[in-house]
């Protein structure tokens, strides 16, 4: 972690006020869930100013995500979050843009941009930029399924969450924070972009995990990866299984290619990956640690640590078309015959 966590949570909970990101009352919640060390977790030897950018910046989203996606009007509205959205990344385009001038979220967005080009390169903040565009189309699709109060099925679902948890706008902000750019024929490889995806399904799908017990009991639409398992025909207890078998066969197949990527590529691409690794890591500890999380009025009993056993490391594709493809990029790991049985697995 970062050594100046502590100091950059009180910093991000000053920008939220400064900007008024949110409703007083969400504003309220969002400064107390550690978000800044949740940045300071991510970048741990990172430049100080782009771990604080990365914070606000995360806060950011939540004041997007839970102000307007989840828990507001617009949620159910998906034609005009779409409005709201388009207009917002033109702000990110054009921060100079006479548009939505008194509108919070615009307003810390144009923040956000300035920062992002003083850290970052004309390339990272255009990637930047395309990102959050990502982001938004994605909650547009959750909104019309809020709306219709519908559940995708495992394939789409799958292929959204790996925008809608918003970790490709974070990527970027893995390079600025230790000033160096991934070359476009090393960022463009499918491996090293599979190693991207594969990143974003593990953070996604723990969130998922970590999340479901508050989702679950709100009386709210909630959408996420155990609510999907359950529609397709699972017991409670048997999707929580599977869906750590999902996670723990995509975070086995992710070690075996980011060695691969580290062994071959440049020191640049050896950096990106140990950012991603370090973004997987630090999602695993801000979201046992966090109260967003761990809702002491309703104790979530999260396990205090990971264990070094996966539930399920079979070297086979999910069976979800948008992702099995991963599994061709990766030899499969030999088998040490000598070994003594291992214990029988959970598997999907």
């Amino acid at each position: 972690m970062h050594p100046r966590h502590a100091d950059i949570d009180v910093q991000t909970a000053a920008w939220a006020e400064t900007f008024r990101i949110g409703s007083d009352d969400l504003r309220a919640k969002l400064v107390v869930q550690d978000i800044g060390t949740f940045s300071a977790r991510i970048l741990p030897e990172g430049k100080e100013e782009v771990v604080s950018l990365l914070a606000d910046f995360v806060l950011w989203l939540f004041g997007v995500d839970d102000g307007h996606c989840e828990e507001g009007e617009l949620g159910h509205r998906p034609g005009d979050l779409a409005g709201l959205l388009h207009r917002l990344i033109r702000v990110a385009q054009n921060p100079e843009a006479p548009m939505m001038t008194d509108d919070p979220l615009a307003a810390g967005l144009r923040d956000l941009r300035l920062r992002v080009d003083r850290y970052g390169t004309p390339g990272q903040t255009a990637r930047w930029i395309d990102a959050l565009r990502e982001y938004f189309f994605s909650v547009v699709w959750e909104a019309a399924h809020r709306r219709a109060g519908t559940v995708p099925d495992l394939n789409d679902y799958t292929l959204m969450r790996l925008y809608d948890g918003a970790t490709s706008v974070v990527l970027p902000m893995l390079e600025m924070g230790y000033g160096f750019e991934l070359q476009p024929h090393e960022r463009d490889r499918t491996a090293v972009r599979a190693a991207a995806e594969m990143a974003s399904f593990i953070i996604t799908w723990d969130n998922d995990i970590f999340s479901h017990h508050k989702e679950r009991r709100s009386s709210g639409y909630y959408l996420n990866a155990l609510r999907v398992l359950e529609e397709e025909g699972l017991s409670p207890e048997k999707a929580l299984r599977t869906a750590i078998g999902q996670r723990d066969r995509v975070m086995c197949l992710y070690v075996r290619l980011a060695e691969q990527l580290s062994r071959e590529g440049s020191p640049q691409l050896r950096q990106y990956v140990a950012n991603l690794s370090s973004f997987i890591r630090g999602a695993q500890d801000w979201g046992i640690s966090s109260v967003r999380y761990t809702t002491p009025d309703d104790p979530a009993n999260l396990p205090p640590v990971f264990s070094d056993t996966p539930t399920d490391d079979r070297h086979e594709p999910l069976g979800i078309p948008a992702v099995d493809w991963w599994w061709d990029l990766v030899p499969a790991p030999a088998r040490d015959l000598t070994a003594a049985p291992t214990a029988a697995r959970t598997a999907p």
